[in-house]
């Protein structure tokens, strides 16, 4: 783990090795200036000694600046290394999950990779930033205070020996209880972002069936949770105060009794006194510091555990030594496929014996109950899941064997949520090809049926965008993800329930200009209702992961009974398809 996080600090090594060295001499003229203030007095003060008094005052303004040069010195390089550490953090973790397949995705739940990108960061930036500079300065103002006392009065610093001890045990009592609590806090902060960002993601369906009450009764309870845990460490943190109060008194009072004792008897100075007094202070603030510097580690502890997970996470879908770079047609094979979900860890296939031989630039209608797997089987054909056994092949390669990119670049997958992101028309049309012209951006959205509602836009294709499409409908929102797709001019297009929205006319002129202008793509149409399949070459038929049937619209009405079914409840009646008796399964 520590290993992980080191590799991260990168170029600002320099300025994280600079901070202790800037904080050493910090420490040294912080120290450096009790031990001037004893000659001080008893050389210019209590001589009368003006000379005394104006070179050693000009000592301590000398000392004064240079610490505070190196204070400077210490928190700017401080800042600089710890702010780039935790930029260096985030940005290594967002490129490893582009990297994650799906599979990866699931592992991690997405409310989980928001907390690691963002509290647990954080908790490392301060805890970095803590170790560079307060973990060498209160060691080493701790060890120069006390040889300091010891060069003073050796026998007046036992009393300080007696103070850490008593002092480390209360420490050490503080530190093993707030552990425990602290690695359970974090995982708390998952269950508060989930809850957040299943409400402000779904707010229309809150606001909808009038659950804003129940919402923020679920907040509440994940807000109270998480301020419980933190109330109970840091009321076992808050003993350290006190702890620390009734040592450094006691200390002080120890020493003013014996002290006085021995100025008395001529064994110690008045300006020696003065300085030990100085050091004691030092000493016990070196000991608190300390004490903060292992309530954030041990906080920071669970963080960087959850960072390193992301960090070592190790793709299950990468590419070959020697990936094949092009894609031959659109030819899909599937070869005796079985698949689960890792991530479910029942182990219970969610597509089993699946044998299917598409010809390029068939268009292939799919249709199934929920759970049937229907989206599960397009997902393998880009990759975006492996096979748990068998093969798919496109092209006739497997897509094991293929470059990630090249792949996707030529399997266009529509999916079933449609995501637009905030800018203009144009530039979300060009995630399809990031330098498609104005011209081919048209054409694209004419296929898609998309342009009758972008023309009427007062900016047309410069029209602003929403975060997530608010602003446009259902079935516009669709329609300019299918055009973002043909953009790419694929070799297979797979839309997966894409064309749900859009009413039954436009379906029909999106099938008809697929039929004119791209008959030679391969086309995979994952539907609910069957006029949107019906004029496919051939339909498969899903029932609970396994292939009922796969054949034209006409011979499944003659010798398929789920699809006959189907086609009597759209046909004939009023209800949806999906009978649980007949199209249970697993949802995806």
């Amino acid at each position: 783990m520590l290993e992980t996080l080191r590799k991260q600090v990168g170029i600002y090594k320099t300025a994280a090795v600079m901070t202790p060295f800037f904080t050493a001499g910090e420490v040294l003229m912080d120290v450096m200036i009790p031990y001037v203030t004893a000659s001080l007095i008893d050389k210019g003060i209590e001589a009368g000694n003006m000379a005394n008094v104006w070179k050693y005052g000009g000592i301590m303004l000398v000392l004064a600046f240079v610490a505070l040069f190196c204070g400077f010195m210490s928190g700017r390089n401080a800042a600089y290394a710890s702010t780039g550490f935790a930029a260096n953090l985030r940005r290594s973790m967002y490129d490893k999950i582009q990297t994650f397949s799906f599979a990866n995705i699931d592992k991690f739940s997405t409310a989980g990779l928001i907390t690691r990108m963002t509290t647990d960061v954080t908790n490392i930036q301060n805890a970095f930033q803590m170790i560079i500079r307060m973990a060498v300065r209160p060691p080493m103002m701790l060890i120069m205070s006390v040889v300091m006392c010891l060069t003073i009065s050796p026998s007046l610093s036992s009393i300080f020996a007696v103070a850490v001890a008593v002092l480390a045990v209360g420490l050490a009592l503080i530190m093993v209880n707030v552990t425990k609590i602290f690695r359970k806090t974090f995982e708390k902060y998952d269950e508060l972002n989930a809850s957040v960002q299943e409400n402000v993601s779904a707010a229309r369906v809150v606001k909808a069936f009038v659950r804003e009450d129940y919402e923020t009764q679920k907040f509440s309870a994940a807000a109270r949770n998480l301020k419980k845990m933190f109330v109970s460490a840091e009321a076992i943190i808050a003993l350290n105060n006190p702890i620390m109060m009734t040592v450094v008194y006691g200390c002080i009072i120890a020493l003013s009794w014996f002290g006085a004792k021995q100025v008395v008897g001529g064994v110690l100075t008045t300006g020696e006194l003065t300085s030990m007094f100085s050091y004691i202070m030092n000493i016990m603030m070196s000991l608190m510091m300390l004490s903060m510097v292992f309530v954030m580690i041990t906080m920071s502890g669970a963080s960087a555990q959850r960072i390193s997970e992301v960090l070592n996470e190790e793709p299950d879908i990468t590419n070959t030594q020697n990936p094949v770079m092009e894609v031959k047609d659109g030819q899909i094979d599937f070869d005796d496929v079985y698949f689960s979900y890792k991530s479910e860890g029942s182990g219970d296939a969610v597509l089993e014996d699946i044998d299917l031989h598409i010809h390029s630039g068939e268009t292939i209608g799919i249709i199934g109950g929920t759970g049937s797997g229907k989206s599960t089987l397009v997902s393998l054909i880009s990759r975006l899941y492996d096979v748990t056994s068998g093969a798919v092949r496109v092209g006739g390669v497997d897509v094991r064997e293929y470059d990630q990119e090249v792949l996707r670049n030529n399997v266009a997958v529509v999916l079933q949520k449609n995501v637009l992101f905030s800018g203009t028309i144009l530039e979300n049309l060009r995630w399809g090809k990031t330098d498609a012209t104005e011209e081919e951006c048209i054409a694209a959205c004419r296929m898609a049926c998309a342009d009758e509602f972008i023309e009427k836009f007062p900016d047309g294709y410069n029209s602003r965008v929403e975060q997530g499409g608010k602003n446009l409908s259902g079935g516009q929102k669709q329609r300019l993800c299918i055009a973002r797709a043909l953009l790419k001019s694929p070799k297979v297009l797979i839309l997966d329930d894409s064309t749900s929205a859009v009413d039954t006319a436009t379906d029909a002129k999106i099938r008809t200009a697929f039929a004119e202008y791209i008959p030679e793509v391969t086309k995979l149409i994952i539907a609910q209702r069957i006029s949107s399949v019906e004029h496919a070459d051939r339909i498969v038929v899903l029932n609970e992961g396994r292939v009922d049937g796969f054949d034209t619209h006409e011979n499944l009405l003659q010798n398929n009974a789920i699809y006959q079914e189907i086609y009597e409840t759209q046909m004939h009646g009023n209800a949806d398809f999906d009978e649980p008796q007949r199209m249970g399964g697993q949802s995806r």
